[in-house]
């Protein structure tokens, strides 16, 4: 039971890792390669501002969260949307690049030491279920990742942003003749990605600590959850990270060195069984 939860609590942040590579993938069919790379900068980012704000987190993460929407936005409307179209390989070789340039730059400015967001309490406090210990932390990230995917579906479905969203994706061609500015689209939707991408960051040193080279492991950890569940479904999304923290956990508790081959064993496994994902977005849908 206990390997168990904490699988569950530790999917919870690899869910928050994922959604913004599910948002790019199913408005756009991008797949960002340097998303790792951006949660960390995300992270760096809140580590350095932290001091300047007094060190509480919430305001980091209110500063932040608005800077990863507009950096987004910014990034797409004047880069990633030249990249569209029916080919994939331009859009990876850009997202490519700047994973290598955020990587190393992060290394210049920070080295490559590991660091953390100092949360005081929160970061050591836990709740007692029996004889299971709960971190609170944890708990709060795996709450904030339940919200994150039922906002992001609500959106998607009951909303005319989301509409547009899912109008692009079914068909860009036809959606711009019905009156859709699709690069407008595009922004909106890059930006919504980055802003998750920050939030995720933040959470990701406030529950560890994070180097510059942590970049494509965690792209590695968002890319299988995606994968697992199924691109571009957000619920799928979140359950694939959920089944990918449990994997890990389990492996964890076989052997401290098999934690993660563990999960890379069940990503292979759902891949040869049902190579759509565990729940598939649906056209249209």
């Amino acid at each position: 039971m206990e390997t168990l939860i904490q699988g569950l609590l530790l999917g919870g942040l690899y869910a928050l890792f994922a959604q913004g590579l599910s948002v790019m993938f199913g408005v756009m069919r991008l797949t960002n390669i340097a998303q790792g790379d951006f949660i960390v900068l995300a992270a760096f980012g809140g580590i350095a501002l932290a001091p300047l704000l007094g060190g509480h987190p919430l305001w980091v993460l209110l500063l932040l969260l608005p800077l990863g929407f507009g950096a987004g936005w910014a990034l797409q409307a004047g880069v990633l949307n030249r990249t569209l179209g029916r080919d994939p390989l331009p859009s990876l070789v850009v997202t490519f690049g700047l994973s290598v340039v955020v990587q190393n730059g992060l290394q210049e400015l920070f080295s490559a030491d590991p660091r953390s967001l100092t949360v005081e309490g929160l970061g050591t406090s836990s709740l007692a279920l029996g004889d299971i210990s709960i971190g609170v932390l944890p708990l709060l990230i795996l709450g904030v990742a339940l919200l994150c995917t039922a906002g992001l579906q609500a959106l998607f479905s009951h909303t005319p942003i989301g509409r547009a969203f899912r109008a692009v994706s079914d068909d860009r061609d036809i959606a711009e003749l019905m009156g859709l500015d699709a690069r407008r689209v595009c922004a909106m939707a890059t930006g919504l990605a980055f802003a998750l991408i920050v939030l995720a960051g933040l959470l990701q040193s406030m529950r560890t600590t994070v180097a510059p080279t942590d970049g494509p492991t965690l792209l590695l950890f968002a890319f299988e959850a995606v994968i697992i569940g199924g691109l571009g479904s957000f619920w799928g999304t979140l359950t694939g990270a959920l089944v990918l923290g449990v994997a890990q956990q389990v492996g964890f508790q076989v052997d401290p060195g098999w934690g993660l081959w563990f999960g890379h064993l069940v990503f292979l496994a759902v891949l040869v069984v049902r190579p759509q994902g565990l729940f598939p977005k649906t056209r249209g849908g």
